[in-house]
Parts: C-alpha cells; structure tokens; sequence
C-alpha cells in the first residue's frame, strides 16, 4: 500500500514538474514567438526586373524568390490571397490575436509590420467573414440575419399596435395639447431611435471604427503613460482597438457559427467583451487591478459621451419639428 501511495506520489510531483515547465515556456513564447526565417543562400534572377541576387526577396522589385510559372496551386494560393488566406501572417496573427493579443499588438506597434496582418485590413475581413456566417454559411445552413429582422420587424408593429393613437389637429404644432406634444415627441423618438439602429447595421463597419476612436480616446488618456509602452500615441491606440475588435469578432464568430439561441448567443457576446482586459493588460504592463479600473473608467466615458450625443440629436430634432 505504502508502494503504491510513494508512486503515485512520484507520479503526480513529476506531473506538476511538466506542467510548471510547460506554462514557463509557453510564457517565454507569449513573449517572443516570432522567428524570421533565414536568407537564401542561392543564387536568383528576378524574373521581373532582371536583378541577381541572394536571399528570399528581389532587393531591386521585392518579388519573392518562389515565384515561379502557374500552377493550379499557385492559382489556389493566390485566390486565398485575395481574402487574406494565403498570406501566413493571417493566421499567425489569428493565433498570436487569441494566444497573446497584447504582445502581438505592441510588437507591431514597434515596427513589426510584415510579421502580422494588417489591424484594418483583417477587420472588414472579419466582418466579411461574421456576414457570411449570419447569412447561412453555418452548421444548419440558415439565414439568421433574416431570422432576427423579421423578429424585429414583428415587436415593432406589436409595439405600434399597443400604442394610442394620437389625432394631431392641423395645422402640425399650433393647436396641439402639452400631452399631445410629448406624446408625438416620444413617438418620434422611437421612430428616430428604430432607424438609427436600422442604418448603424446597414454601416457595421463605419460605426464600430467610430465608437472606436471614441473609445480610442479616453483610454488613450488612462495609458498613456503606461510602463511597458511610456510614449504611447493616440493612433496607436486606435490601431490596438481595431485589433482588440479583431480578436472579439474572431471568438463572437464562434456562436454565429454553431448557431447558438440568441440568449445564450448574447450572453456569451457579454462575456466575451471582458477579454479585452487581457490584450489591454499585456499591451500597456499595467496589473489585472489597474487595468481593470482603468477601462470601466473608460467605458463610463465613452457611454456617457454617446447618450449626450444621442440625446442632443433627438432633442433637435424634436424640438425644431415637433415642439415649436
């Protein structure tokens, strides 16, 4: 018995000795996994410009050494190209953008450029990608995208369908009671409000790079001072958001993809927006504590300066054409 309880004793000490090892290297890797392949020591002639040279690339032209005459695999790996997988630094990015997204994003920031893909063009890939996904490219092979508008479609004229009516004598604003004039205004307002949401998806991308900046900017005002990265620019930021929203978009695609129930689909939508501590807390050096603080704070921020902006919105427009 006393045999048996010493071996698994070695056993499991020797386990927690792998363990222990394996994470300290897969640290040392978040760190540093970029490795640039060696020169070409063979001899080439740029088939574009004529230029004999040593290496990968033409110095002259910068066409790569491996291009060669057409094949059909080469006409494959060119077709992938043109949405970004064909290029390796896509799915390196991919990775490094789940495995160590802060690392990855301040090594580009620092110069590594030709590593990874690039932030803005990756993202309206994605956006692609999650539109294709949403619109039947999914295990059940439905249109959830039209699952959702027609759901929509059907609690606003629910909603209509509840509300009182409201007569509006003529002519428009002169003769209107003050119940009447917030009546029409909250009617409005949702009406307003309907078509907001219609043309921010109709525009995802352009939105979600605005709400960007916004955001961009607050924090940028919280890090920028921040150890790992003291002289840290706004556009910097902005570039780091645009990949932090990559990495969102990569996990959001998931449940798109298996189709999950639109409350679960939401809740992990939520949850996942709590990732972006991690890339945050890697990219500026600060610890979990400061960089949590310091992204509600921006949070809070960029909520208060959108409904201001909303509200104003409305609150003009109300009042030049219903109130007066």
């Amino acid at each position: 018995m006393d045999l048996i309880i010493n071996a698994f004793g070695n056993v499991k000490e020797i386990t927690m000795e792998k363990l222990k090892d394996r994470y300290s290297r897969f640290q040392d890797w978040k760190l540093q996994p970029h490795q640039v392949a060696p020169l070409s020591e063979q001899q080439h002639e740029c088939a574009t410009c004529g230029t004999h040279y040593e290496g990968n690339y033409c110095p002259r032209c910068g066409q790569s050494a491996k291009i060669g005459r057409y094949s059909f695999k080469n006409a494959f790996l060119l077709y992938l190209d043109v949405w970004g997988l064909g290029n390796r630094g896509m799915f390196r990015s991919i990775r490094d953008l789940l495995l160590r997204p802060g690392y990855m994003i301040r090594d580009y920031l620092r110069g590594m450029q030709m590593a990874y893909f690039p932030p803005f063009k990756m993202f309206f890939l994605l956006i692609a990608l999650s539109l294709l996904v949403n619109t039947g490219f999914n295990i059940q092979g439905i249109n959830r995208m039209e699952q959702q508008k027609k759901a929509t479609t059907e609690r606003v004229e629910d909603a209509k369908a509840e509300a009182p009516s409201v007569k509006v004598p003529q002519p428009l604003g002169k003769a209107l009671t003050n119940e009447q004039k917030k009546e029409l205004a909250k009617i409005e307002s949702d009406r307003i409000m309907d078509r907001s949401f219609e043309w921010a998806d109709k525009h995802i991308s352009e939105v979600t790079l605005f709400f960007l900046l916004l955001f961009s900017c607050p924090l940028w005002l919280l890090i920028r001072r921040c150890p790992a990265m003291s002289d840290i620019r706004l556009s910097e930021c902005f570039v780091a958001m645009v990949y932090i929203c990559n990495m969102l978009y990569i996990y959001n695609i998931i449940p798109s993809l298996l189709c999950f129930s639109d409350k679960v689909e939401n809740i992990y939508n939520l949850l996942s927006l709590l990732l972006i501590i991690i890339p945050i807390k890697q990219l500026s050096g600060y610890n979990y504590w400061s960089t949590t603080w310091r992204v509600v704070l921006a949070t809070m921020t960029l909520i208060v300066i959108v409904l201001s902006l909303y509200i104003a919105g409305i609150m003009i427009y109300v009042s030049n054409y219903i109130i007066t």
